[in-house]
């Protein structure tokens, strides 16, 4: 796993009985993205996919459409006093003709792992127009609730590393007839979003007009925008959605459900596109 995970001593308590033994944790490291060499934001990450971390930020700030728009992502060499690589900063440089957006000289941007908002001036910030709009897609999914509610165990299938220290969040997508098409796990919930949509613009995926995102933990307006911003017309989550989220979904033809757990859910947005022929 390299340095997805780390080995900690514990002190453990069973039944009475004490006992010191090795612990495996998620491992937990800053990663600072840089946009044509100026710092833009800092994330507190677990390491790996990187890249497609760095590329899906910027899809969900409205910097990138498509891969032609990015020349290369490297990590940054000399990111110590002594000169060392750290593999924890990356820069993303613009293909030649892209524009540098206004977020990458005036926004210092501190993202925490709990929340990929912390730092915004305000939420009005964040709304941004995606260049995707989910109600420009193909004709509207159409989703039965019995597929929806299998989803959530092929997710927890398909956490390997989650097994090992029980401490990060998932986050995937799935095609219409409910097949795993990509899984990404990260101690921040942002990240592993970042990282799916990331692999997707590397791949020339986007907009994912087609799948469904879903999410181990709560909706938040932040993972709402990061759907938006990449075309995805449906955002499942195993917990509760903020209202935010709710009123962001509403605006923008998102289809949001929560609760997703067993055959019961939520649908608090999109409803048009979950088969409902059982309503009361």
């Amino acid at each position: 796993m390299g340095r997805v995970t780390a080995r900690r001593r514990v002190i453990r308590i069973r039944d009475g009985v004490v006992s010191a033994r090795p612990d495996t944790l998620v491992a937990e490291e800053p990663m600072e993205i840089r946009l044509n060499g100026k710092p833009l934001a800092i994330t507190m990450r677990t390491p790996g996919d990187d890249f497609a971390l760095a590329a899906g930020f910027l899809v969900s700030e409205g910097v990138l459409e498509s891969a032609e728009e990015v020349a290369n992502i490297v990590y940054c060499a000399g990111a110590t006093d002594d000169g060392g690589n750290t593999y924890n900063v990356v820069d993303v440089r613009l293909a030649p003709g892209v524009p540098v957006p206004d977020i990458a000289l005036e926004r210092n941007v501190y993202t925490t792992s709990s929340c990929g908002l912390c730092g915004k001036a305000s939420l009005d910030a964040v709304r941004t127009t995606t260049r995707h709009p989910v109600a420009d897609g193909p004709e509207p999914l159409r989703l039965e609730p019995a597929l929806l509610a299998a989803l959530p165990d092929r997710l927890r299938e398909a956490q390997r590393v989650f097994d090992r220290t029980g401490g990060l969040h998932a986050a995937a997508l799935f095609s219409a007839a409910g097949e795993l098409l990509d899984v990404r796990e990260d101690v921040g919930r942002h990240n592993a979003v970042d990282k799916l949509v990331g692999r997707a613009l590397q791949q020339g995926l986007l907009p994912l007009s087609d799948v469904i995102l879903l999410v181990s933990g709560r909706a938040s307006f932040e993972l709402a925008q990061k759907a938006v911003m990449a075309g995805i017309p449906v955002l499942a989550a195993v917990s509760a959605p903020s209202s935010l989220a709710v009123d962001l979904a509403a605006e923008t033809g998102l289809t949001l459900i929560g609760f997703l757990r067993g055959a019961s859910m939520n649908v608090y947005a999109g409803e048009e596109r979950v088969v409902l022929d059982g309503r009361r």
